[in-house]
């Protein structure tokens, strides 16, 4: 069978190839890479005034068969500049940089080199940016060695890490020793013919839950919606952030079967936050979360092992380092460009199957013994047969184009298909936590669509946690009836664990000041002070206002 849908017409800004005499790509694309966007170049004394005039206009580097690149076009939309240091279009009353061109670059060492040129070093060597050679060594190693401290500014791609992870070997990342790998990422568990594999689907939230959402959670989950070849219900991934949280609607969630993992501590709303946390700040932004949750959710040490970063950012080198050092097993924040095929999830012992993409994105380079439940970028577009390309989005949030009920079930079949029709790569449907306060339509159809996929036979609403269980025992549809670790909390029954939860009223952290009071609602005992980085536990021992 072969999943199908209607189409519904949208338009929107495309990529246009621009022509090599307007602009030419071996002066706009040299060593720039196709996450990059820029401006066609202006003239040095133009005033920012002027500027305006093309600021919504802007442009990438992108392959043009072989080792050739072509400039590409796009257009910010209505009332919007292109905001070229923080590489987003943006309201234009916030941009002020119309008249730079290119956004702002660290030095970077003479590396990699390119196939045209030589090296002015010795064989192990690397030519600094400010012109010394060094060990390679050296590299990437936390240290600044370079004058110009060239060195550090190259880490977080594994393409210009020189010390990087090597790429996947499948002779060397045995199953035995708790390694996954393929060439392109898309190899199947098992090898298992596609007929022979469940199609899993990963629907995840991420963000504070409360009495609200989980009101919706209970309407997308019902008890009467099972996955027809386990006789299962369907279950959830819920990526919780401290803030504003509900612990006893954690413990519910919890309680009914759905995996519980952290996003976080403060939440920040800031990338560069993200981007730049050392391994410790990791710890105490996810471990910390981890034990908020243990304690005031009731949940055992041991279950909690996965984490999502926020604002689609990633930690480098440093998050995985603090993940391996502290016991988490997965992260789920990495996201993978659209191909052919659709990406299985991987651990990092080698080099991660696709691009690290992002602008000023923070991908690992090294070796860690993690999983990576990649984020496959989900297709937008309301025919993939005959709309013409579209960029697509990673969380469902970002696909902005999606307006209607109809608009939003094609969208949900459309990126089945892709999975089913294929490799059955889990597909991954990742909502922020409001995302359907302000879409009750979209719910109705969504829980109408969960509990009509889930009959099917083939395809199975799983935690995170339950699809690498099956990739690391992959067992054909057949046998899955029995499949114990997917029969551990099928179907839930009893009542929660307290229905009037403790009130714990205390100070705000700094972070949130402007609130005159924070609430913790939780089934156990109230902390001293509320829980926040460096006193997860609420002993008081910090305080937050201070």
């Amino acid at each position: 069978m072969r999943y199908r849908s209607k189409s519904y017409a949208w338009a929107g800004a495309l990529g246009q190839r621009v022509d090599v005499s307007e602009m030419d790509p071996d002066y706009y694309c040299k060593g720039r890479s196709d996450n990059e966007f820029f401006r066609k170049e202006s003239p040095p004394d133009i005033t920012e005034k002027k500027a305006t005039e093309t600021c919504q206009t802007y442009y990438r580097c992108v392959p043009g068969g072989g080792n050739l690149k072509l400039v590409s076009k796009s257009q910010c939309g209505f009332g919007m500049f292109f905001d070229v240091e923080l590489q987003i279009c943006e309201v234009r009353s916030k941009v002020t940089n119309c008249a730079r061109w290119q956004k702002h670059s660290l030095p970077k060492p003479k590396w990699p080199i390119a196939n045209d040129e030589v090296s002015n070093c010795p064989a192990g060597q690397i030519e600094c940016g400010s012109e010394e050679c060094l060990n390679q060594r050296l590299f990437c190693d936390g240290a600044l060695d370079c004058r110009d401290g060239s060195d550090e500014n190259i880490c977080n791609d594994p393409e210009t890490d020189p010390n990087a992870a090597a790429k996947c070997d499948v002779r060397q990342c045995l199953w035995e020793q708790g390694c996954f790998c393929s060439i392109d990422g898309t190899r199947i568990p098992g090898d298992l013919l596609p007929s022979q594999t469940p199609q899993m689907i990963l629907v995840t939230f991420s963000g504070a839950v409360n009495e609200e959402n989980f009101r919706i959670y209970e309407q997308i989950f019902k008890e009467t919606t099972k996955n027809k070849g386990n006789d299962c219900t369907a279950k959830g991934t819920f990526f919780v952030s401290h803030a504003f949280t509900n612990y006893s609607a954690v413990q519910e969630l919890h309680r009914r079967g759905h995996e519980i993992a952290v996003g976080s501590i403060t939440n920040s709303a800031s990338k560069t936050y993200w981007s730049n946390l050392t391994a410790a700040d990791y710890e105490a932004e996810f471990d910390g979360a981890r034990l908020i949750t243990e304690k005031f959710a009731n949940i055992s040490q041991g279950e909690i092992l996965g984490m999502r970063v926020p604002q689609g950012r990633v930690g480098g080198n440093e998050q995985f380092s603090m993940m391996i050092d502290w016991g988490f097993l997965y992260d789920s924040s990495l996201a993978a460009p659209r191909g052919r095929l659709p990406l299985w999830p991987y651990t990092l012992q080698h080099r991660m199957p696709h691009k690290c993409l992002g602008t000023d994105q923070n991908c690992p380079t090294r070796n860690f013994t993690a999983w990576e439940m990649v984020l496959n970028e989900l297709d937008r577009r309301d025919d993939p047969e005959f709309s013409e390309a579209l960029t697509g989005c990673h969380l469902v949030d970002q696909c902005a184009n999606i307006v209607d009920p109809k608009q939003f079930r094609n969208f949900l079949d459309i990126n089945l298909a892709h999975h089913y029709n294929t490799n059955r790569a889990p597909l991954g449907l990742h909502f922020q936590a409001a995302y359907f306060l302000t879409r009750k339509s979209f719910l109705r159809e969504f829980a109408n669509w969960v509990a009509e996929v889930a009959g099917r036979g083939d395809v199975y609403f799983v935690t995170m946690l339950q699809a690498i269980s099956w990739m690391e025992a992959p067992t054909e549809i057949a046998a899955l009836n029995n499949f114990p670790e997917w029969k551990n909390k099928c179907d839930p029954k009893g009542l929660p664990y307290c229905s009037l939860p403790n009130p714990c009223e205390s100070k705000p952290p700094r972070e949130h000041a402007n609130e005159d009071r924070m609430f913790l609602y939780t089934c156990e005992d109230c902390p001293n002070a509320y829980p926040w980085l460096y006193d997860p536990l609420g002993n008081g021992a910090l305080d937050p206002v201070l």
